[in-house]
Order: structure tokens, then sequence, then C-alpha cells
């Protein structure tokens, strides 16, 4: 272990700021940055293992919402620190820019958030203890938001209580950290398992033989994950449920101390899925290794085309935009910690130039050997790719005659569709209705200044099994793109928006349910950015009226109906005992049906409560369709939004994809929670 202690910690700064601005550091203080607090002592933890260290990487989640993440490997240095004077444990814990990820002597290669991740953790935790086991030796100390509670001690016997106790025993070296994040810092303090499951699952795949064990002791759950395929795996996870048209492609090499790994597998889909990382950790806005990887694609499949006379001398070349569909990738790069560079502390984009360049000549080389040494793999690529050439030239030629169409008849709009007066687009909605029925009631019922509607006459397109020359030919959608004005496809500028609401307004049944289901398939699919601005929702119409003399009431939910059924016999009953000494009423409401009246009996006297069930939207008349579902001032609207476009990605593919087998499984798996209207 003399390759790692007190001087390769360098110190550079105090840890006041991160309690005074915390999204600084970890992005924000809602669930998110919670689920960042235990990844970066995670990341820690992967770290060791990187440099060679750990095998094992145990999370385990308390009943209390204390985390305790255990590893075995070295364990955080814990000597006297040759300028500081104090151990290096405290140190590593309680200063900012503190640990073995500065000098290069400590880690190579290092994911943690710029050497400050322990640091940080400990400032945004109402209590932190780590236990270290180094030399034969338990060393320990506690905090108490970032300040150290008393001075690093030798402890005979360990303080971890409940599983960890048990994993940590039968550890020889290594750190052990329990944390529980602060109340006066974040917005809530429950991890959300399957959130945490991802990052973990994520991470194992990219440390090809790093094991991870997670558990949550509040449901008894556990996950563990070892891949020995690394990020070759994690392509084919991804393609679970889609045809793979070759087998993957893997691409490793070392060049200038940067390692790239890189693999590839078309499917059968028309979407794309590429994820990139950089020392394990995922750079969602991607950055230079994932523009080298674009260029070296374009570049290997043009000049492979050209040379095979699939692409004949003269003829266009093929577009990255023709290369995307059906990708599947994964990009990873590992370099030394003292130069990586991140755009945004919370490292959402890779920022080294020089990375470009080499990602893109090893990806090169790879894929010219690939194609090469496998023919027929290389023929479905170029397969693949032609046909999504021809289809983007056949979408450009039917966008052009939808762009002609506009304007020879003088108009830019859709016939069906009732605008709104207000031009300005933060102010302007449009409701996308179902039937012609509902759509003449919110026509009449809405605020014309600001909301505008466009009547759908039936279910769209499964835009899941069509390329876009597919989809614009199909009327309703071509309607819907002309009425948001912002494009598609290559020319979709989400700038042009003509609304920054975009509510799907369906009815309350299966039907309903399907149409909602494939516009968001469709908005997901070609108008992703619509989705990522926020401007995406559905509207909650009610489910049932209920009246009882001359009020009416409405609900959005079984329960909430009952509640006003409730209500209302409450307040009946205490009229009447304001009149009379003595009043019968029923006993709580039973579940209600469509036109179904219960009767219920105040001093003799019998009140009909009737409970109207909703089918449609078109049951509502204007004036009821505009208080319960489209005035501001009532209405429930749900916002979508994406939080993990892999997944959702797969879950769409699943549900609308060509594939059979994964649909009916999941189907079979959920059955039992769905409520049937029948």
């Amino acid at each position: 272990m003399a390759d790692y202690s007190a001087k390769d910690i360098q110190v550079l700064e105090g840890l006041e700021p991160v309690r005074k601005r915390p999204g600084m550091y970890i992005g924000s203080t809602d669930q998110r940055g919670l689920h960042h607090l235990v990844t970066e002592i995670v990341d820690n933890s992967v770290d060791e293992a990187l440099a060679g260290h750990a095998k094992n990487v145990h999370i385990i989640i308390q009943n209390d919402d204390r985390v305790t993440v255990i590893d075995d490997g070295r364990g955080i240095p814990t000597e006297t620190h040759p300028s500081v004077k104090k151990s290096a444990l405290e140190v590593a814990m309680t200063y900012l820019h503190a640990g073995g990820k500065f000098g290069g002597a400590g880690y190579k290669v290092s994911g943690g958030l710029h050497g400050v991740g322990a640091s940080v953790v400990n400032a945004l935790s109402e209590d932190m203890e780590v236990e270290v086991k180094r030399d034969n030796k338990i060393f320990f100390q506690k905090y108490s938001r970032g300040n150290p509670a008393e001075p690093v001690t030798t402890i005979s016997e360990s303080k971890t209580k409940g599983k960890a106790a048990a994993i940590w025993k039968l550890t020889s070296s290594g750190t052990e950290s329990t944390f529980l994040a602060d109340k006066q810092i974040f917005s809530t303090t429950t991890l959300d398992f399957k959130v945490l499951e991802k990052q973990i699952r994520e991470r194992a795949y990219l440390v090809a033989g790093l094991a991870f064990h997670l558990f949550d002791e509040r449901d008894d759950t556990e996950k563990h994950y070892y891949f020995e395929g690394g990020i070759t795996s994690l392509v084919q996870h991804i393609n679970k449920n889609k045809i793979a048209l070759h087998r993957p492609i893997t691409i490793r090499k070392q060049v200038n101390e940067i390692g790239v790994d890189v693999a590839i597998q078309y499917n059968n889909s028309f979407s794309e899925t590429v994820e990139s990382f950089a020392n394990v950790i995922n750079t969602a806005e991607g950055g230079t290794h994932l523009t080298g990887f674009r260029t070296a694609l374009t570049r290997s499949v043009n000049d492979y085309a050209k040379k095979t006379g699939i692409v004949k001398a003269g003829e266009e070349s093929l577009t990255g935009e023709d290369m995307r569909e059906g990708l599947t990738a994964v990009v990873a790069i590992k370099m030394n910690s003292d130069g990586i560079e991140f755009e945004g502390q919370t490292k959402g984009k890779l920022g080294n130039a020089e990375v470009t360049p080499i990602v893109q000549t090893v990806v090169k080389e790879g894929l010219e050997t690939f194609f090469e040494e496998n023919p027929s793999d290389a023929r479905s690529i170029m397969e693949k790719i032609v046909l999504a050439a021809r289809a983007r030239l056949a979408a450009k030629a039917a966008k052009d005659a939808v762009i002609r169409k506009g304007a020879l008849e003088g108009m830019t709009l859709p016939g069906k569709l009732a605008d709104c007066q207000e031009k300005d687009p933060s102010l302007s909605e449009l409701y996308i209705v179902e039937g012609d029925s509902a759509g003449g009631s919110a026509k009449q019922g809405r605020d014309r200044k600001t909301q505008a509607i466009l009547p759908l006459g039936g279910k769209i397109l499964n835009t899941e099994r069509a390329r876009l020359d597919k989809v614009i030919q199909f009327e309703e959608i071509k309607d819907l793109i002309i009425a948001l004005g912002a494009g598609i496809g290559d020319t979709f500028n989400i700038e042009k928006a003509r609304y920054h609401r975009i509510i799907l307004m369906t009815d309350a049944d299966v039907d309903g349910e399907h149409i909602n289901t494939l516009l968001l398939t469709f908005f997901f699919r070609y108008m992703p950015s619509i989705i990522e601005r926020g401007y995406l929702y559905l509207a909650q119409p009610p489910l049932f009226k209920i009246t009882a003399g001359k009020s009416e009431q409405y609900a959005y939910s079984d329960t909430e109906r009952d509640q006003v059924i409730s209500i209302i016999k409450t307040q009946k009953a205490e009229k009447a005992a304001a009149k009379e000494a003595s009043t019968s009423v029923d006993d709580e409401p039973k579940g209600q049906g469509v036109g179904e009246t219960e009767e219920v009996v105040v001093s003799g006297k019998k009140i009909n409560i009737n409970v109207q069930r909703y089918k449609g939207l078109g049951e509502m008349n204007p004036e009821q369709l505009w208080e319960t579902t489209m005035n501001p001032e009532n209405r429930i609207l749900k916002k979508v939004f994406i939080e993990d476009a892999a997944e959702a990605d797969e879950v769409f593919n699943m549900l609308m994809g060509e594939e059979v087998p994964p649909r009916k499984k999941f189907i079979q798996s959920h059955a039992k929670y769905a409520t049937l209207d029948v």
C-alpha cells in the first residue's frame, strides 16, 4: 500500500461553499441530487477497482434513509497528512479539493467528482460515519454536516449495524461510508430503488469484472450485477426487445493513455440509442468522444459503400442521419483524471478536444477491419443504411409536397384547426382532442384567446413501426405537424413551435389510452424536444358527475367519487339535524356504476344521489368541458417528461414495436394491476 499514502492527498480549499450552493456541486437538491450523493461515494469505490484494488462494491439502503457503501479496496489513507498535519482520512472527508485524484499518483483513471465527491457528500449530510480497514486496524471518524465530531480514532470493534455489519465483518481491507442526507438541504431524503438500481447496473456494464451488490432493507430487496462482457453486454441489453441485424462490433484500443471502448449493433427499428461515458460517468449531453465516433462511423460506412459499389461514383454520399436509423452504440473512454475536462460540474458533456481525433481514428480502423473480415454482417448494415437514405429522400419529397400544398392553397394551417388569437407561443395552448364530437364541444367551450383545438378523426398511425416518409403521408399527423409549425425530421426547429402547451385530451377509456400512447410514441420518436422542453401534457377529464338535488360535483377517480358521496350524505344529515332531533342516514357509500342512483333517507325524506360515469368527452356540453378540463383555474394537467431516455426507448419499443413476445410477456406480468372498464 506504499504506492497510495497521505502524501498523495492534495488540499485545495475548504467545505463551506458546498452548503451555500449545493446545486453547483451535485446539480440539484431534489431526488436527483440525492441519488447523486450515493453515486459519488460508489464512484470512489469504482476508482479503487479501476486502479486494480477492489473486486466488490456493496450499497445498502437502510430503513431510516441512511445509505452505506462498502468496498474491498485499499482503504482511504489514515496517517498524518504532511502539510495539513491532520489524518489523511479527515482531510479527504472535510476539505473540498482533497483526494488521490489530482497528482496522478493515487489514481490514473477516476470517475469521482474531480476529487470533491466524498467531502461534498459529507458537507450535505446530516451526519456521516467512515470506517477504514487498513494495516489490520479499523479507523473511525464521525461528522456532522461536514464537521468532524471527533478526531480519527482506532476502534477495536466496528460500529456498523444491520446488513452492512455482516458484509463489513467479512471484508479484510477497504472503506465503509454511512451517511444520512441533510433534510435542511434536500426536498426529500427517500431514495428511489429503481433509479439507483439503473445507475448501479450502468456502472457494472462499464467496469467489467467488478461485482455490485445492492440491498434495500426497507423491503428486503436485493440486486447483484457482474458483467464480464462490459459495454458489449450493455448493447445487447438495450437491443433485447429488438431484432439485431448482426453480432455486436466491439472496438477497444489504448492511445496516448486514453482508452477507447466502443460497442455497436444495428437492429430492425427506426430509432437510435447511443450512450456515451467518460471514466464511468454517463455523459448524457455527449461531447468530444461522441463527435469522434459519429465522424468515424459516417466516413467508414461511406468508404466501404463506395469501395463495394453500393454507392456509385458521382452519387450523393450517405449522411450521418442515414447511419442513425436502428443504431445502438455505447462509446466509453477512460483517461487520466488530471487531464479530463467536463462542461458543468455534474459532467454532462466531455470537453477534451484531443479525444475527438483519437476516438475517430480508433473507431474508423476498427470498423474497416470488421467490414473486411465480416462481409455478411457488413452487407446487413449497408442494406439498413441504404434503406434509411431512400426513406430520407422520400421524406424530404413528402415534406416539400406538404409545404407546396400549403403555399398553393394559400394557407399554412389545416382547415380542422381552430386556432387561438394569441400569437405569443408561451401564452398559447393546443388541445389535441379525440373525435369530432368532443372537438366541437372543445371549440365552443374554449378560451379563444389562448386555446387552439385540433380534433383527431380516430387513431393515428403507429409511428414506432414506420419511417418518416410514411409518417408524413398520414393525414392526421400531417395536420398536427403543420399546426405545430416546428417542422419535422432534419428541418425540425423547437424555436418555431407555435404553442408551448400541447395538451392531449382523450376519452377516459381503453381507446383514449391507446390514442394517447400513439401520440406519445410520435412525440418521443419524431419530436423529443417538445417533451424535453416540458411542452407536452395530458388532460385529466372527470370520470364521474355526482348530482344530489340541485348540486352537481365532479370526481376524477373512484376514491374521489366515494369521498364526494360521503360529504353529500354528511351535509344532508347536518341540515336535517338542524330541523329535527333525529335522522336516519345510510352507512358509508358503496361503489357507484354508470347512471346509478343511491337513495339516502334523511328524517323520512328520500334524497337521490345520482352518479354518472362519463364514457367520453362528447357526453359533456361545452360549459362542462370548459369547467372541468380546460379552465386553467380548475383543470388538472399531467406534464410528460423523459426521466430515463434508454428505459423510455425500451418501453416504447416493447409496447409499440414489431416484436410480439416481449409485449405478451409484459401483458401477462402486469394484467393483475390493470383496471378494466368493461
